[in-house]
């Protein structure tokens, strides 16, 4: 089952992207590029295992050198949460006012400068513009200040996108806001930073570029949407040309670099593609959209009990978010494949050349083949979830509608379990 043709469908996709500086040494020119925009009071937003290898202090000194007063906050916490960024907006607001913001670390430290920089910009709570149906999903009514972002990780492609990710610990689900506002002003792209991820974080991230780019690329095409009025266009427009651009070219580069990448961390070229792929990645789905693995993806980390995967902090439970979107994407796109074989097939041949097969499985087998490849869980199995845990799991999918919607063909809660439950071992 496929979407019916809108009676007056949609014949304007948008495009938005950061300021781009990629390359070996590109973090070592912040300073320069950050007194283009005035700023004389800057906050850098890291984590504690970032702040320890010295990168946020060279920025800061960078910032000095250009008469900025440069400030660093370590207090990120990894796969952010309600709590914690409410925290990171209470220590700015005291600390503050500032004119820019640095984010220098992964996803979690991009993603809590974005909310930072918007609650020190714009009245209300931070619940007041989280996505429906969990938050608000109030706009911003004020601009907010530059922000540029320096990922030291290769998959979230957070540097960017519009969007900030977050559990809610209340309710134990991952969520997020969404708006063009949220968008870094420019992405640092430095490969150099990254040489010191560990495997189990190259995995589970790359993971995550893979399925930015997968995801938008079998996304529902723009033009299957009814019409919008100008004040109704979201960053998540549906699957276009210019995002198809973007996200073949993340899986031409995954291709050659993913496993390397995992297997030798110290070969510069493989790292250089990662970043490369994932910020092709990322400028392809934060226009496109993502869709079901993604929304399955917030239960699977939000609920987590008692796992703790290989690379990451050991002070609490945790599934990676690109480690949790990878889980159920096997199955994921054997459910969406009747909607484009075409773009399924395609993909998997990207990946790899030689993939052969029933049609409608071969994404997946090349899928479950790498995720075997770079050490991934077998399923959701492998984290801990048994058959049992589906009902909350399909519970905390459902309201991710936002993404949902992105699906190239109808998913209700049914499907969800179906995919979910296959989900639970996967090989």
């Amino acid at each position: 089952m496929t979407f019916a043709v809108p009676a007056d469908p949609e014949s304007v996709f948008t495009y938005g992207a950061p300021a781009l500086k990629f390359g070996a040494g590109a973090a070592a020119e912040i300073g320069f590029d950050l007194a283009q925009y005035g700023a004389r009071r800057v906050l850098v937003v890291t984590d504690a295992r970032v702040a320890a290898t010295g990168a946020p202090a060279r920025v800061a000194e960078q910032l000095a050198g250009y008469g900025m007063e440069a400030h660093v906050y370590d207090g990120v916490h990894v796969e952010p949460t309600d709590e914690s960024l409410e925290a990171a907006a209470a220590h700015a607001r005291a600390s503050g006012p500032w004119d820019a913001f640095v984010a220098v670390g992964g996803g979690s430290s991009i993603d809590t400068a974005k909310a930072v920089n918007l609650l020190t910009t714009n009245p209300g709570a931070l619940i007041d513009y989280v996505n429906v149906p969990v938050g608000g999903g109030r706009a911003p009514s004020q601009p907010l200040k530059p922000l540029v972002a320096v990922p030291t990780t290769t998959g979230t492609g957070s540097e960017s996108t519009t969007i900030c990710v977050l559990d809610v610990l209340e309710l134990k689900v991952k969520t997020g806001i969404s708006h063009p506002r949220l968008r870094p002003a420019l992405a640092v792209v430095d490969p150099d930073l990254t040489m010191t991820q560990p495997a189990g974080v190259t995995a589970a991230a790359g993971m995550d570029i893979l399925c930015h780019a997968l995801e938008s690329y079998t996304a529902r095409p723009y033009t299957s949407f009814e019409r919008k009025r100008p004040e109704q266009r979201v960053p998540y427009c549906g699957a276009n040309p210019v995002s198809d651009m973007w996200s073949e070219q993340a899986l031409r580069l995954l291709a050659g670099s993913f496993r390397t990448a995992v297997r030798d961390g110290d070969d510069a070229e493989a790292r250089a593609g990662m970043a490369m792929a994932a910020t092709f990645a990322g400028l392809g789905f934060g226009n496109a959209g993502v869709h079901i693995p993604h929304a399955n993806a917030y239960p699977i980390a939000g609920r987590v009990r008692d796992f703790h995967p290989d690379g990451y902090p050991k002070d609490e439970p945790l599934v990676p978010h690109g480690m949790a979107v990878a889980l159920t994407a096997p199955e994921a796109f054997r459910f969406t494949f009747e909607a484009c074989p075409d773009r399924h097939l395609r993909a998997a041949g990207l990946l790899d050349p030689a993939a052969g097969g029933d049609p409608a499985g071969r994404l997946p087998a090349v899928l479950t083949a790498l995720m075997r490849d770079i050490g991934l869980p077998n399923g959701i199995g492998g984290v801990g979830y048994t058959e049992a845990d589906v009902p909350d799991l399909v519970e905390g999918a459902a309201k991710q509608q936002r993404l949902l919607a992105t699906a190239p063909r109808p998913v209700g809660e049914d499907d969800l379990a179906a995919i979910l439950t296959r989900s639970v071992e996967l090989w």
